[in-house]
């Protein structure tokens, strides 16, 4: 190569007067990139210089590679320079030039595997630093050399393969690298198998890398896993190597059946026992353990037609465990003769070698053991009428025991009876009542009773069974109907209001209670004449007045019916509170049905009340002015006189007290009534008027006795309640109250008339001044100044 780049250069050179150092030259030729050729018609601009190669690893060092010149001026008064990586660039210091002759040294070993050519740029300077060419490119291309050798991807390849695979099945596939120039046989790659034993059941494509079977035969049972050693190697297979593993496992398939290790096997069971393990029936499998191929799976196929027994596999050493599901009997059947087979879970590939299953016989002793009493029903139902006398006859509770070659006999008891109701015979079973069980037992669920009977063998160890005995109490009807509300109202006009619902309730539970028959007491005829009783559904009925009767209370008797077996009655008394209603259908109370009832009175009459009314207005104007003349001047002679005592009546009411133990915080005093404060003091001004008495002026009541302790004042207080709730001067509690009354008695009097007039001008304010300081504040703003 070296001598064609030669002789290619040495041509070019000749015909551009030119020459080329090159490696392998001792002393290279000058080299005139800047040199222009005159020509006709036009002029070329610049010579570009072809690669300069240097191989990699070179060794001699420095290393001339080509020599650069400019034919301007005279040798030695040129400055030559280059610049790039290799120079001033990282690499740093890889090549220089001579400044004065332009030539070009290597100064260290390249390495094409970390660059693989540099490109520099070349300068031609006068000694006054002036350009006298153009920059030129030097490309330096560095040539491979086979110094690496190939690498597998990883140390150890794995692979898997069913066993008996055909011919030509894929494996796995190994991958190498190699870090030399791909474009040269330095990095052409062969692969090839070093070792895998015999036979040789495994190849390589030594292009790709893929491992594939070439052989028949493969067999887990025989040889699981294959270790294989492969080779790589670059130019093409002559030149440098790296080795590696390949291991390739076989995977199972089901080519082998579950066997039996034995064809017989005898086992023991103990009888009336269940959920007990009776022994293990061995096999052997040699596909791989764990897998489906290798689980056995057993079945019964003769010797146990009621299903006595289950065989179940272990996990772990896939052995059939058999079991008792079912309590066996020796009295029945003392020796089972099954017949027992075992296949795979998986199904059994076509090539196996033996049958698909197995089979073995299992002899089965069963043991004789005292067998618990057996109750013939159990739970064991029945019924009872509630309220059984005590001795009443329940039921036979009796059990059998199971043990018909041994002689033994029963006895019964109770184990749970928690009203102790039961008695049980201990011999016969005979269960009979001993007290009458109450209807509210906690223990009646549903109206179920439950206990349970005890049965004991008197074998040795003796045992015993337990039985569940269920008594339905079966409901009688022993109650009447109760009406439900015992009372009520209805309006006296029989086309008002929606009538009076009645209904009934029964402690008997169905069918002893509804439907419910209503109906007037037929010992008080009379009763039918004014009331009339309608049945509305199973339990209600509705009362309505035929015609108007007077208001008030009345008694009502009603014969209530259920419709038991036999049917249970009773007459009940019904309290019916006939008044007067409004619109909407119900009563109005007392003042409002007083106003209601005098609607109706008749033109007449209501201008008689209304000319009443406006006489007695006149009438009282002329006392009104004479009262109010009259008060100034008894304010001014009251006020000088009883200075001190106004200040009495002044009270303070942020005084607390002290809690419970402060009875001084009481005054007893201001719960009196007016009249008694009347009759304490003398009597000043006019009787009390009620003004909110509705009819006519009515006397107070009595005076009461004051409580001689703080701690009665509660029951002072009712009382006193009670007797303003009786009160007939005042109206019913829904009226509206007029709350100008002041009280009777007062020794002030009242700081303003209800009868003054509306303007102030009038008013004398100057008694303030007399009041005191607390009324100081007052006596600035409207006394006189």
């Amino acid at each position: 190569m070296d001598t064609a780049l030669l002789f290619t250069l040495g041509l070019l050179a000749q015909s551009l007067g030119l020459s080329l150092g090159v490696p392998g030259l001792r002393r290279p030729s000058p080299l005139f990139p800047w040199r222009r050729t005159p020509a006709l018609g036009r002029v070329r601009r610049a010579w570009v210089i072809p690669p300069i190669s240097v191989s990699e690893n070179h060794k001699r060092l420095p290393y001339p590679l080509v020599q650069i010149k400019s034919d301007k001026q005279q040798l030695g008064s040129v400055i030559y320079s280059i610049q790039g990586p290799g120079v001033d660039e990282e690499p740093r210091g890889v090549f220089s030039i001579d400044k004065f002759t332009g030539k070009v040294f290597l100064n260290a070993m390249l390495d094409r595997e970390k660059t693989d050519r540099f490109r520099l740029r070349a300068f031609a300077l006068d000694l006054g630093g002036s350009t006298l060419e153009e920059p030129t490119d030097l490309e330096i291309v560095v040539v491979d050399q086979n110094d690496n050798r190939p690498v597998f991807r990883q140390e150890v390849f794995t692979g898997q393969v069913l066993e008996g695979a055909v011919p030509g099945t894929y494996v796995t596939k190994a991958e190498a690298t190699d870090a030399d120039d791909p474009e040269t046989d330095n990095a052409a790659l062969r692969y090839s198998i070093l070792e895998q034993g015999s036979p040789q059941l495994f190849s390589i494509d030594e292009h790709t890398g893929e491992i594939r079977t070439v052989q028949v035969g493969l067999d887990r049972e025989v040889v699981a896993v294959y270790n294989l050693t492969l080779q790589v190697a670059d130019m093409s297979g002559d030149g440098l190597t790296a080795t590696a593993s390949a291991i390739i496992t076989l995977e199972d398939i089901n080519d082998n059946a579950p066997g039996f290790t034995r064809d017989e096997f005898y086992m023991e069971a103990t009888e009336a026992m269940s959920g007990v393990d009776v022994g293990r029936l061995e096999v052997e499998d040699r596909d791989l353990p764990g897998s489906p191929n290798w689980v056995a799976r057993f079945t019964i196929l003769e010797g146990d037609p009621d299903g006595h027994f289950a065989i179940r596999t272990d996990p772990k050493t896939n052995e059939g465990v058999l079991s008792v599901v079912k309590p066996l009997d020796y009295e029945s059947c003392d020796q089972y003769d099954l017949k027992v087979v075992v296949q795979n879970e998986a199904p059994l590939q076509a090539a196996a070698p033996r049958a698909e299953r197995d089979q073995a016989r299992v002899s089965v002793q069963v043991q004789d053991v005292n067998e618990a009493p057996v109750f013939q029903e159990n739970p064991l139902r029945t019924s009872l009428a509630e309220g059984a006398a005590p001795g009443t006859p329940v039921v036979t509770f009796s059990a059998r025991d199971p043990d018909t070659q041994q002689l033994q006999r029963l006895s019964y008891s109770k184990d749970y009876d928690p009203e102790d109701w039961l008695q049980v015979d201990g011999a016969t079973g005979w269960v009979q009542t001993q007290r009458v069980l109450s209807p509210a037992s906690p223990f009646l669920k549903d109206g179920w009773y439950r206990a349970i009977i005890l049965a004991h063998d008197d074998a040795s160890p003796p045992r015993t069974a337990t039985g569940t005995l269920s008594i339905e109490i079966l409901e009688v009807n022993d109650h009447a109907p109760e009406l439900s509300p015992p009372s009520g109202s209805l309006c006296s006009e029989p086309h008002e209001g929606s009538g009076l619902l009645l209904g009934a309730t029964d402690e008997d539970l169905p069918p002893h209670g509804a439907p419910f028959h209503f109906q007037l007491s037929p010992r008080v005829p009379e009763l039918a004449r004014n009331w009339s009783l309608s049945q509305i559904n199973m339990s209600h009925a509705r009362l309505r007045l035929r015609h108007q009767v007077q208001e008030g209370l009345h008694r009502l008797s009603l014969l209530l019916r259920d419709s038991g077996q036999p049917p249970q009655q009773r007459e009940q008394p019904l309290n019916v509170t006939v008044c007067h209603c409004g619109q909407d259908g119900t009563c109005l109370p007392g003042a409002a049905s007083l106003r209601a009832r005098s609607t109706g009175m008749s033109l007449g009459a209501l201008a008689i009340v209304l000319a009443s009314i406006i006489l007695l207005l006149l009438l009282a104007l002329p006392v009104a002015f004479l009262a109010r003349f009259r008060q100034q001047s008894w304010d001014k002679g009251l006020l000088q006189g009883m200075q001190d005592d106004l200040r009495d009546n002044i009270l303070n009411y942020n005084e607390q007290g002290g809690g419970e133990e402060d009875q001084d915080a009481y005054d007893i005093s201001q719960l009196r009534h007016p009249s008694e404060l009347a009759a304490l003091n003398a009597p000043l001004g006019r009787p009390p008027l009620r003004r909110d008495a509705p009819f006519s002026r009515m006397h107070p009541p009595p005076s009461r006795t004051l409580p001689t302790s703080p701690a009665d004042m509660a029951d002072f207080i009712n009382n006193g309640l009670e007797a303003a709730d009786s009160d007939l001067s005042v109206p019913p509690y829904d009226t509206a109250l007029i709350y100008d009354y002041e009280g009777d008695g007062s020794m002030a009097g009242t700081l303003s008339s209800i009868l003054s007039s509306l303007g102030d001008e009038d008013q004398d304010y100057s008694c303030l001044q007399n009041w005191g300081p607390r009324f100081a504040r007052l006596a600035d703003l409207y006394g006189p100044p």
